[in-house]
């Protein structure tokens, strides 16, 4: 028995943690090396006495709690405690047994400074962050705010601490900000852009970040950074506006432009014919309705593009209207020389305005003709996209255009035409961007222009998808 426990006196002297054992008295019967080391008491000093005596400032700190809850229970604890004596943190563990405690014991000041070295860091970034910066609970109810948040929104930390996120965005907005609070709370970061209500009422347009919190592996909650991009959203719609105006003034420029030029010759042929014999009149008459027919054709098409469109979609079937539009200019074709050679993959019904996609063929089609005065081939390929939509391709090897103007299509009054307007392509432009699709030109001068078309299956569903 001697030899055990000369054996254990060794062990415990040799650990690196510091150990003592008190008796039911709360006397010391046993101090390794390490613990006088750390107590910076010599063992000797201590053997016999009382622990309370000795150190009498552990009395209304932990330790004492701790130490008498577990003689007086029989149930280990653990706990760490700031001893300010020795300006140390130490971790304790403490076993009891019927005839007293024994303690283990380290130092753990340094990893204690690390921690709230850490603290104090994520406590700057939190507190001195230029933007709203706070937290949520699972459900959404707010944890922690800092000062900014209160001055973004209106509210003091304490009435936000009494909230949700829910009274604090704009109601066209709740059910997609929701939804992004979901995807966090489920471990998918989020950025997105909503409207808050300030609490005065006002509107602030905010940028939001929405990050999980993990801790042990679970997520627990959910951080939120909102910076306050009110003033850039004033200026994007001011310069809107001003885009918009100067839009307005370029295109009526160009109208003017453009139906000035007929009105001219005819108020001039109108004059010759005040003035001269009537000889003439056949060839003025026949001028002057080729510039009436011109002024007819700006007009048509620009009250086309400009509108009010009431979008009834419907499937079609891209094929067969493709197909109705050769027929249609199967006889301008023929006059100008100009083979049309369609190819078709099995395509699905497409969610659509047919009459405008029906505009959009013919308005394509005219064109590749008259880029071929000479005769040619028009190809039109019609593909099923893996993408969910169809392609719809359109080839000639007409006159082309050259590289620096292909930037300039789609722009009302440009065209490469002699006779035309150039608001054919603008609105050929604009029905398939209303239709979720793309349109990709590729030409060449003297060797001919390939017009590429995507279209969705169902560009609503697209637009409901990125709505949301």
């Amino acid at each position: 028995m001697k030899i055990l426990q000369a054996n254990a006196i060794e062990i415990l002297d040799r650990i690196t943690d510091g150990f003592f054992s008190l008796d039911e008295n709360w006397r010391f019967t046993y101090i390794n090396d390490e613990a006088s080391y750390l107590l910076f008491r010599n063992r000797d000093d201590l053997i016999g006495k009382n622990v309370w005596e000795e150190f009498p400032e552990a009395v209304n700190l932990p330790f004492y709690k701790q130490y008498h809850k577990a003689l007086a229970e029989q149930t280990p604890v653990i706990f760490d405690a700031y001893f300010p004596p020795l300006d140390t943190w130490f971790d304790v563990r403490a076993y009891p047994s019927s005839s007293g405690l024994s303690i283990c014991f380290k130092d753990i000041t340094k990893q204690k400074k690390t921690l709230k070295q850490h603290e104090q860091h994520y406590k700057s970034l939190f507190e001195q962050n230029p933007d709203a910066v706070y937290s949520f609970d699972l459900n959404g109810n707010y944890l922690s705010v800092n000062s900014k948040t209160e001055t973004l929104f209106g509210y003091t930390e304490e009435e936000l601490l009494q909230l949700s996120f829910v009274p604090l965005v704009h109601e066209d907005d709740l059910v997609k900000v929701k939804q992004y609070y979901r995807n966090a709370a489920n471990g998918i970061t989020q950025n997105y852009e909503a409207r808050a209500l300030h609490k005065d009422g006002h509107i602030v347009y905010v940028n939001v970040t929405n990050v999980p919190i993990i801790v042990d592996g679970d997520i627990v909650g959910v951080y939120g950074i909102a910076k306050d991009i009110t003033m850039e959203k004033q200026t994007e719609e001011r310069l809107l506006r001003s885009e918009k105006l100067s839009a307005v003034g370029q295109l009526s420029a160009s109208i003017a432009h453009e139906i000035r030029n007929p009105l001219t010759s005819l108020k001039g042929f109108l004059q010759l014919m005040k003035t001269s014999s009537i000889d003439n009149l056949q060839d003025y008459l026949h001028i002057m309705l080729e510039e009436i027919n011109r002024i007819e054709t700006i007009t048509g098409e620009l009250l086309l593009l400009a509108k009010p469109q009431v979008h009834q979609f419907h499937f079609e079937d891209i094929k067969e209207m493709v197909g109705n539009v050769v027929i249609l200019l199967h006889s301008q074709a023929l006059i100008n020389k100009v083979d049309i050679d369609v190819s078709s993959d099995e395509l699905p019904l497409v969610n659509c305005v047919g009459a405008q996609i029906k505009q959009v063929f013919i308005n394509l089609i005219k064109n590749a003709i008259e880029s071929m005065p000479n005769g040619g081939k028009i190809r039109i390929n019609l593909q099923n996209d893996c993408k969910e939509g169809v392609c719809i391709q359109v080839v000639d090897h007409g006159c082309g255009i050259p590289e620096e103007l292909l930037p300039k299509i789609g722009l009302p009054f440009y065209t490469t035409k002699d006779k035309g307007t150039g608001l054919g392509m603008m609105t050929t432009l604009k029905i398939i961007e209303t239709h979720g699709g793309t349109v990709d030109i590729l030409s060449e001068a003297g060797k001919g222009t390939t017009i590429n078309i995507y279209i969705p299956i169902n560009p609503l569903a697209v637009k409901n998808i990125d709505e949301a």
